[in-house]
């Protein structure tokens, strides 16, 4: 007896095109404050070959981030395309509010993927990093604790984050980190304000780079771990609070 088989159907991927992958590439570092307001970004000749795209496809993406208002292109002899200064604090603080608030269910399970992938990360890290990653790291970790607000203190705080995933070796952990971290941004800038949020942050820090030291796969794991869950918490009660 034949076997009738229904046909077999495929949706139709549709494939994004370079500028716009390019685009969400400088987007994602500017949402993570990786390029702060009123920094330039680098010249399309070099972001081109950084990307390994034709220069005409990075000078479309620059138009799309123009388009949305998160650069501006300046000619003249100290021009270039610059990252916009953000909005007043008071309003940036109600809009990063509106965004958590409309983003909560997303955001908790952010949280969830986050404390199972960072300390993955960071116990790899142990394992695949060099002596240059754990200078990266340490520096990075010396910019945080020179921080006197809250608001300073993220964007190096970010880099450590990075960083460490980066010393991983493993492109899939750093996109994972970099993509939850970015997620996570408005939920970290609108927490109040604290010194001894900082000061145990720091401390914190200081665990996570002495697994690395040591090459504790285990150590690295647990302190990532205790790091993040801080954050982890604060985060939580905001998400319940709104």
């Amino acid at each position: 007896m034949d076997i009738v088989r229904a046909p077999v159907r495929y949706e139709r991927l549709e494939q994004s095109r370079a500028h716009e992958y390019v685009a969400e590439q400088i987007r994602r570092q500017i949402s993570l404050g990786m390029i702060r307001p009123g920094e330039a970004l680098l010249p399309e000749r070099e972001l081109a070959p950084a990307f390994g795209v034709a220069r005409k496809t990075v000078h479309l993406a620059i138009g799309l981030l123009a388009a949305e208002g998160l650069v501006v292109r300046r000619r003249g002899r100290y021009g270039g395309t610059f990252v916009l200064d953000r909005e007043p604090p008071d309003r940036t603080v109600d809009e990063a509010l509106a965004r958590v608030r409309g983003a909560r269910d997303r955001l908790r399970e952010a949280l969830d993927y986050r404390l199972d992938l960072e300390p993955a990360a960071a116990a790899r890290a142990a394992l695949a990093r060099s002596g240059e990653d754990l200078a990266r790291v340490a520096e990075d970790a010396e910019a945080a604790a020179s921080a006197e607000t809250d608001a300073a203190f993220i964007e190096p705080d970010t880099r450590f984050h990075l960083a460490v995933a980066g010393a991983a070796h493993n492109r899939f952990l750093a996109e994972g980190v970099e993509r939850v971290r970015g997620l996570l941004a408005d939920a970290l800038t609108v927490l109040p304000e604290s010194r001894v949020w900082r000061e145990r942050t720091l401390e914190e820090h200081a665990a996570v780079i002495a697994a690395l030291e040591l090459k504790d796969d285990d150590a690295a794991r647990r302190a990532m771990r205790a790091h993040i869950a801080q954050t982890d918490r604060s985060v939580r009660v905001l998400l319940d609070a709104l």
